[in-house]
């Protein structure tokens, strides 16, 4: 099965903001997800849950998730 555009976006449509969050810090450099079209859209669901959530919130599932795997 090929890997298309919308495939991608389906794919970032039904992550969470947590699931979001944890692929940015924990994903291989060179993640074909954060480039071109698709790193954009990326960019802007993550931003769009953030602000669903608050920064009280969304500062809680950074330290959950923290900075090692």
């Amino acid at each position: 099965m090929e890997i298309t555009d919308n495939l991608l976006k389906t794919v970032i449509d039904k992550m969470t903001y947590a699931e979001l969050l944890s692929r940015l810090r924990f994903a291989p450099l060179g993640d074909t997800i954060f480039q071109g079209e698709i790193g954009q859209y990326y960019k802007t669901v993550m931003k769009k849950r953030r602000e669903e959530l608050g920064d009280d919130e969304a500062a809680e599932i950074s330290k959950r998730i923290g900075w090692k795997r």
